[in-house]
């Protein structure tokens, strides 16, 4: 039987993997499986050319027993029903880890951003926003960026809300540009919290950072700051790869270079004898592998030949659950990404925090309490991973679980 990678049959699969751990009853597990509420919108815009195009999108939120939801916006061709609504999941389960006061919500417009001019752009930002804006709000659901979307069309999106409602409203989006209320550390949150994990981690099987090598598919947000932040901590970062290659050097790459060399057009430029097959960089003899790339990347078919200490998610559902258990059989420590990448939402938080308040704290601040919160959240996990005899991931879905269920009783639901 061939291995499913739908991304909302791999979330239910999880969901049922940590409920039956902790012998939730069977009405519980049924309510977790599925959104509390899915918008699908259509909404007309005027093209450069003078035509007029439907776009469709849509706002999954998952469960907001204990809070308003949270999670991205992605403007992708290959946004689906099932991929938005197994991500709002995700997002449940990532805000419950490291224990903040959100459910899970993912949104996504179905159109390609590298086909589209600035102006396109920011009409179809402001679009998406009209269409789901009356379930939206800085005390409902809590948009934030994702793939292909970032801090100005927040910053439309944020402003198209504030029309509406005829009132700033800048706790209504994250991800912000700073001067509308974004949060200083933002931009390499999510790389932070996944390279605080891998520290933890390196820490906890007694092996030094200080010339650890490192192979990080994906060089976007997350993995570029990933590799420079690992580089300053001693690592020697042996490979990496974008959507058009990668390259490998086993002496370890010059990470300004390939960063140099990716904002001008593309890593390969590196040079001829460094290139390598991107499937090649995911089974490289390394200490720290960082899928920080796309969904599915290490299956079955591949699993076994992962070499890896420790692989750290980056990416949401880089390994499907099969690899999984190939992974766990072979003593491969798979920090999963509802842990590594949370970085991201948790100082999306902080930013929804100071917007509120209206009171701005110091990028030293923001690193201190992010470091906090996911060093906590890392032992937490560690410590229900040894109780239960369990993964990490499933230990880190148990966490969460917990949470909602226990949030769901007290407000008198189940």
């Amino acid at each position: 039987m061939s291995e499913t990678l739908n991304p909302y049959d791999i979330a239910k699969k999880q969901i049922e993997t940590a409920a039956d751990k902790l012998r939730l009853d069977s009405h519980i597990v049924e309510i977790l499986k599925k959104p509390m509420r899915v918008l699908s919108v259509s909404f007309p815009v005027k093209m450069d050319d003078g035509t007029i195009r439907v776009f469709e999108g849509y706002r999954s939120q998952h469960n907001d027993a204990i809070g308003p939801t949270k999670g991205g916006i992605r403007f992708h061709p290959n946004v689906t029903l099932d991929e938005v609504k197994a991500l709002s999941m995700l997002m449940s389960f990532k805000c419950g880890v490291v224990g903040l006061p959100y459910g899970g919500a993912k949104g996504g417009v179905i159109c390609d951003p590298r086909n589209l001019s600035p102006g396109e752009l920011e009409r179809i930002s402001r679009g998406f926003i009209e269409a789901i804006a009356q379930i939206i709000g800085p005390d409902k659901d809590i948009p934030a960026p994702d793939v292909y979307t970032n801090s100005q069309v927040m910053g439309w999106m944020m402003d198209t809300f504030s029309r509406l409602n005829k009132s700033f409203s800048p706790g209504v989006i994250t991800g912000k540009p700073l001067i509308l209320g974004g949060s200083k550390g933002r931009t390499e949150a999510t790389a932070r919290g996944c390279v605080i994990t891998i520290r933890e981690a390196m820490k906890e099987l007694g092996r030094p950072l200080q010339d650890a090598t490192v192979a990080i598919q994906g060089f976007g947000n997350v993995g570029r700051h990933t590799a420079k932040l690992l580089s300053g901590l001693g690592c020697k970062i042996v490979a990496v790869s974008d959507s058009k290659g990668a390259v490998l050097d086993p002496d370890g790459l010059d990470i300004t270079k390939v960063e140099r060399l990716k904002d001008q057009g593309s890593i390969l430029d590196y040079g001829a004898d460094y290139q390598i097959d991107p499937q090649a960089l995911l089974e490289l003899d390394v200490d720290i592998l960082v899928p920080a790339a796309m969904e599915n990347s290490i299956t079955a078919e591949n699993a076994d030949r992962i070499k890896a200490r420790i692989i750290a998610e980056g990416a949401n559902g880089p390994i499907t659950p099969d690899a999984d258990q190939i992974l766990a059989a072979n003593q491969i420590w798979v920090i999963p990404d509802i842990l590594a990448n949370a970085g991201g939402v948790t100082v999306s938080y902080f930013e929804w925090v100071q917007n509120l308040m209206n009171y701005y704290w110091s990028e030293e601040e923001v690193n201190v309490k992010l470091s906090e919160v996911m060093v906590r959240s890392f032992h937490a996990v560690i410590q229900a991973a040894n109780t239960y005899k369990t993964d990490l991931r499933t230990a880190a879905y148990m966490i969460s679980l917990q949470r909602i269920v226990d949030a769901m009783k007290a407000r008198g639901w189940v």
